[in-house]
């Protein structure tokens, strides 16, 4: 089982940084959100951010090597993680961090495609390994991170149950639909489907999945798809669905659906940070880091 995990965590957070009329949100719960990267706003007494609950999580899976994608204000996520840009020791992980650049005539990062492509590009030796990528905001759960581990197919996708995610209706009918075929591979996604379209989205089981944007990779496979996926028309970005549906199309029935029904927290507007802390608060009463390998 592969022991590596990209964490992307260099997007602009533009959501996350508009204004908000709520009185639940505080000061500095908005002064946070304005100026750090989500992955970084306190959500525990200690002031400890929703990232250390990620690392938790995939530490209790069995990773060991952390790369960790950051803009070039870096600064903040080495004083929680390290110092060094390489193999810093944070409670048994071995955390590194990879830069997403921004091209010249851009003024924010080129989607999460080109941040996975720089992280490789940067760590060459993941182009000969397998690895997990999954977003900096979400917090996936142990059980999520350890299936992508023991799966035996070359690329895989946890396939959340729509109607398990416990967001909004007007949030969820946002995701986009992953279709399986009868064995659970992917076959293709549509981005805000219409009602009429929904129906043919259901899997072999009757059930909705949607990707919350954690996969596996084979690395000497996928790299070609990262360096050369195209620009999103209408985003403007490089996004990873996209070169996994170019991949797809050349290399059929090899990414595994791996279906879940549970929720995973979210951390993407300044109205998710209170319901994010209510759910640490009940599911997490602490961190026990010399207790976190329990279910490899």
């Amino acid at each position: 089982m592969h022991t590596n995990l990209i964490i992307l965590a260099g997007g602009a957070s533009s959501r996350m940084k508009k204004q908000t009329t709520l009185k639940s949100v505080s000061e500095q719960e908005i002064a946070e959100a304005n100026q750090r990267s989500k992955s970084l706003i306190s959500v525990n007494p200690d002031g400890r951010p929703i990232l250390d609950y990620l690392l938790y999580n995939a530490k209790s899976a069995g990773y060991k090597n952390i790369y960790i994608v950051v803009g070039k204000q870096s600064e903040l996520f080495k004083q929680f993680y390290g110092s060094k840009e390489k193999n810093n020791a944070f409670h048994g992980l071995n955390i590194s961090f990879a830069t997403q650049h921004i091209p010249q005539g851009r003024t924010k990062p080129f989607g999460t495609a080109d941040a996975v492509y720089q992280a490789v590009t940067q760590y060459p030796e993941l182009n000969t390994q397998y690895y997990t990528v999954c977003n900096s905001d979400n917090l996936y759960s142990s059980n999520a991170f350890l299936a992508l581990r023991k799966t035996t197919s070359d690329h895989a996708f946890v396939g959340y149950d729509r109607d398990a995610l416990e967001f909004s209706l007007e949030r969820v009918a946002r995701f986009a639909l992953a279709k399986l075929n009868a064995k659970n591979q992917l076959v293709g996604i549509i981005e805000k489907p219409s009602l009429d379209e929904v129906d043919d989205y259901k899997d072999a089981s009757g059930v909705l999945r949607v990707s919350m944007n954690i996969f596996k990779f084979k690395g000497a496979i996928f790299f070609d798809y990262l360096k050369n996926c195209p620009v999103h028309l209408d985003r403007n970005e490089k996004e990873l669905p996209t070169a996994l549906l170019n991949m797809i199309k050349e290399h059929p029935n090899t990414v595994e659906g791996i279906p879940f029904s549970e929720h995973v927290p979210d951390l993407t507007a300044k109205e998710d940070i209170s319901i994010v802390k209510n759910y640490l608060a009940t599911h997490y009463k602490s961190l026990d880091w010399n207790d976190s390998n329990k279910i490899t």
